[in-house]
């Protein structure tokens, strides 16, 4: 297969329960001998799901990625408030739940589309004051927090268990930064109750779906054979919502490569990052422009060593 350090992509794992986002990159580090590794955006130990891992030169593109949006699919449980705000924290309050129509639920689940302010969850890994809050949180510590704004792009009931309990099992995309713990507390704060997240799972992240996802122990099976190339997906796909051009390798070696201005043939009115690729397809780097100019200036070069 050739060397390990040859590597550069993003391999997909599907984050197991009980671990954390840390843990997995450790592993793979000893899995794949290499150091060069970084995850694209921290699940919580309980929740399971697609972690894009970034090796080599994509570690570079790690922050294009988690600045994308993610889907999940998850349950809130109502009538019970945690600690955590999860199933994994202690009990709070407890209280019994009338029945609410299907429609009802559908309706508050609309109001949260679009741009909300969520106030992070004391058990989170947020910095105030040089301590994050979890630390204090376990020091039975409470601190006040400044709302965040993030997006709601879609949000779905896609089954409902009216009991003494119930469960709303759904689907949403959002934005990054947005707690999914969070946003099932205010959900029953809308109906009424007290409510936890009781159950989630990380469906997409930016381009990466579930279906592409790994296990580690399948990444053990096939780190020395062929069928890891396979597995990693190029730097080149790994942005696909930006545009790619593709330049002669004459005009990579002497411009892209040595960090010169480039004229694009793009719409004068986008804006924003351009995958620059050679005629294989490789990704040489990235560049910016600004609108109403055909210029573009380079933002990350990805030269051989």
């Amino acid at each position: 297969m050739g060397t390990k350090h040859e590597i550069d992509g993003v391999l997909p794992i599907f984050k197991p329960k009980g671990m954390t986002s840390h843990d997995v990159v450790h592993r793979l580090r000893k899995i794949l001998k290499i150091k060069r590794i970084g995850h694209t955006g921290t699940l919580d130990p309980e929740v399971t799901g697609v972690l894009p891992i970034c090796i080599g030169k994509a570690t570079r593109i790690a922050e294009y990625i988690m600045d994308l949006p993610k889907s999940y699919q998850g349950r809130v449980t109502l009538g019970i408030a945690t600690t955590t705000e999860d199933a994994t924290g202690e009990v709070i309050e407890e209280t019994e739940v009338e029945f609410i129509p299907e429609e009802q639920i559908k309706d508050v689940l609309q109001t949260f589309i679009g741009e909300i302010e969520q106030v992070p969850p004391m058990y989170s890994s947020i910095k105030i004051h040089g301590q994050r809050l979890y630390q204090l949180a376990r020091q039975g510590k409470t601190v006040e927090r400044e709302p965040r704004k993030v997006r709601i792009y879609n949000l779905e009931m896609i089954d409902y268990h009216p009991t003494k309990h119930p469960k709303i099992d759904f689907t949403v995309t959002c934005s990054k930064g947005t707690y999914i713990r969070t946003l099932c507390v205010d959900i029953g704060k809308k109906l009424g109750y007290p409510a936890h997240m009781s159950y989630l799972i990380r469906t997409k992240s930016g381009p990466f779906h579930l279906e592409q996802t790994y296990t580690l122990e399948e990444i053990e099976q096939i780190a020395d054979t062929e069928k890891l190339k396979q597995a990693i997906i190029p730097l080149s796909e790994s942005l696909p919502h930006l545009p790619k051009v593709i330049l002669p390798k004459e005009e990579i070696d002497k411009k892209v490569f040595n960090g010169q201005k480039i004229v694009l043939q793009l719409s004068k009115t986008y804006e924003g990052l351009v995958r620059i690729c050679d005629s294989k397809g490789n990704l040489a780097a990235l560049y910016i422009k600004n609108k109403n100019e055909e210029i573009a200036k380079p933002k990350k070069v990805f030269k051989d060593n």
